[in-house]
């Protein structure tokens, strides 16, 4: 289901950024407490121009909310969102694969916009397309059919009702597996016509024209020229290395963040 937001028009001098796939939490507290830390840099360094951030999922590599209880950890990131959000600073903050167990406590705690599926808005008069592209295009049937399970209100019960030890521990350890299988995928490029989120791309574009869609999920940086001057941005992943968007209200860059 795409959602359609309202126009975004950026003030003089003010950009709009975009990063995905933190996956905050892995490998281990100590890795996962550099990856924070720079993270954190990163916001503080953009927050003299940034007017939104849009956050395009996998920002945790685990994230279940209980009635009372969050993750433990992530308190610099954490807080640091809360004060670019008090500062002014719009956070877009899009549920991942990983993390699309929150219930309300970045939007009252911390104030980030938070959406569970793709987007389209107008910035400045250019269309975005944003997404964090899990369960898009054809094929991966199988996790699609996993995803509506995850996603089922009576799951998301069944499992609030396990004690957080046991419960993000079960949780960390699919995750490991799943990193497992699948990475040595993540780091090649199948081509277009096998690239499912290429696919989608174009499959949209005959129905209504994107100046950009931007995707995390895939964990590889892609800056691919679609019909009809549309662009597929992926963001990457910040693991090897920390790559994000930045749109100045005409033109959209890669950079990579190198402190």
């Amino acid at each position: 289901m795409l959602e359609t937001i309202n126009n975004l028009d950026l003030l003089p001098g003010k950009k709009v950024y975009f990063a995905s796939d933190f996956h905050l939490g892995v490998p281990n507290k100590a890795q996962s407490l550099l990856r924070e830390k720079k993270l954190v840099q990163w916001l503080s360094d953009i927050e003299k121009d940034a007017q939104h951030i849009f956050l395009v999922g996998d920002v945790f590599d685990f994230w279940f909310e209980y009635k009372t209880v969050v993750p433990r950890g992530y308190t610099r990131l954490l807080g640091k969102l809360a004060s670019l959000a008090d500062a002014g600073i719009q956070i877009h903050y899009f549920t991942g694969n990983h993390d699309m167990w929150t219930f309300g406590y970045l939007e009252e705690e911390l104030g980030l916009k938070v959406y569970r599926n793709p987007i389209e808005v107008c910035i400045n008069n250019q269309q975005f397309y944003i997404g964090h592209g899990d369960g898009l295009g054809p094929g991966d049937h199988g996790y699609k059919f996993i995803k509506k399970v995850f996603a089922s209100p009576i799951s998301q019960w069944l499992f609030a009702r396990l004690h957080p030890n046991f419960g993000i521990g079960l949780a960390n350890f699919w995750s490991g597996k799943s990193r497992a299988a699948n990475g040595p995928i993540d780091e090649i490029f199948l081509g277009e016509e096998k690239e499912w989120l290429i696919i989608y791309c174009k499959e949209v574009l005959e129905k209504k024209h994107y100046d950009y869609f931007i995707f995390g999920h895939r964990h590889l940086l892609l800056d691919v020229t679609l019909p009809s001057n549309s662009r597929y941005i992926n963001l990457g992943d910040w693991f090897k290395n920390a790559h994000f968007g930045v749109f100045n209200g005409v033109t959209l860059q890669l950079e990579k963040y190198e402190k």
